[in-house]
């Protein structure tokens, strides 16, 4: 097949690691033709394709003008470029991501006749924390790319909900497939926990509680910082472990600092994504108190990895960190019930290894990249059947 990928920026981050494996997997297992268009990976989140990603195998067409932040002039620039792009290649499926890329580039495929037109929902533009203008336009523009694709595809079964309760499209032009990833540096990964705690400073007598995310709004670092007051007073040998970088940094250096909590937090900063199991193993607890997210990829990962979770109990969380069995789910912005579910492992050691264990026994094959990308091409097979239109 000739594939065309549309994604807005290529930052390192789930939905775009999900992209790239994506790509990799359909030209490398499949021998498909494969084109990854994308905007300028701006931000300090770093950049994916710098990270081991250009050296895919997959072409690569970088589109100035296609930025996050919506700007009507250089979006219609966007939109001719991809349109561009897509008509010069020629592909039999247009697969889009993110939604300033899912709206532009279903528009130029659906323009160009493509035969087969998806997209990913890995987490919804539109939230409860929006203004309730900004919650209909971007329930509106989502609306109009609908009816512009074939089919859609969910990270997580609530995607599918929550589009579905905003009348975006109806449930059977969805289908969930998880979002895939390497899972085998996870399973292996407790080889490299004593030399990463010795690397970051940690001891064998520290239990630490890990978040793997953006330093980004909505993210719940701070509802960790606030909750970590109780533990650390109870257990001063915790330690909180923040993976990653944004724009939030500094600001959250200050509220540790104010909060006298500066010897109880490590940061590392922007890390290359081979680090993370390395980092998940150097955890006993994984802390994800995002208040919007498709399916965070730190979950499975820290499952996968024989490490419980805890996380707030929205969006498709409740998938893979079953309260109790895998980890433990709190009210979003409960910052009582979640300092309590942190005492409650730190305190018990037997229940950390019986909720990881059965995560890694759930979710080892579950989340493997390579299945991800055999059940999405199936459906790219099935699309362009329909339509009597598949390639040799």
């Amino acid at each position: 097949m000739r594939i065309a990928h549309v994604i807005t920026r290529m930052i390192v981050g789930g939905a775009q690691e999900n992209t790239l494996f994506n790509c990799v997997d359909l030209h490398r297992d499949f021998g498909d033709e494969v084109v990854l268009i994308t905007g300028p990976a701006l931000g300090p989140e770093g950049d994916l394709l710098n990270l081991g990603g250009e050296e895919s195998g997959v072409q690569v067409e970088i589109v100035d003008s296609l930025r996050r932040s919506i700007n009507p002039l250089r979006d219609v620039q966007a939109y001719s470029q991809i349109r561009k792009l897509i008509q010069e290649f020629g592909p039999d499926v247009v697969h889009t991501h993110s939604a300033k890329a899912g709206v532009l580039g279903r528009a130029a495929a659906w323009n160009l006749g493509v035969s087969a037109i998806l997209h990913t929902v890995h987490g919804a533009p539109f939230h409860e924390y929006q203004s309730r203008f900004a919650r209909q336009v971007f329930q509106m523009a989502e609306r109009w790319a609908a009816r512009r694709c074939h089919h859609m595809i969910s990270v997580a079964d609530a995607m599918t909900d929550l589009m579905v309760k905003a009348n975006v499209a109806e449930e059977q032009k969805f289908s969930t497939i998880y979002s895939g990833m390497d899972v085998d540096p996870f399973l292996n990964s407790s080889q490299f926990r004593s030399q990463m705690r010795a690397d970051l400073g940690i001891g064998d007598e520290h239990i630490v509680i890990g978040k793997i995310a953006r330093l980004f709004h909505l993210k719940g670092h701070e509802d960790i910082i606030q909750a970590a007051k109780a533990v650390v007073a109870r257990y001063p040998n915790v330690r909180f472990l923040f993976v990653g970088d944004g724009l939030l940094r500094e600001q959250l250096d200050r509220r540790i600092k104010d909060s006298e909590l500066g010897e109880y937090f490590c940061f590392t900063g922007l890390v290359d994504p081979s680090e993370i199991p390395k980092l998940i193993a150097a955890m006993d607890i994984l802390a994800h108190a995002s208040y919007r997210e498709g399916l965070a990829r730190a979950l499975p990962q820290a499952l996968i990895s024989g490490i419980p979770a805890i996380s707030y109990d929205i969006d498709g969380a409740r998938e893979v960190v079953l309260n109790e069995i895998t980890g433990l789910l709190v009210p979003a912005g409960d910052i009582n019930g979640l300092s309590d579910a942190m005492l409650k492992l730190v305190q018990d050691s037997a229940h950390r290894k019986k909720l990881g264990a059965e995560g890694k026994r759930r979710f080892a094959d579950r989340f493997r990249h390579q299945v991800m990308t055999s059940e999405i091409r199936g459906l790219y097979v099935k699309l362009l059947e329909s339509k009597h239109c598949c390639p040799d």
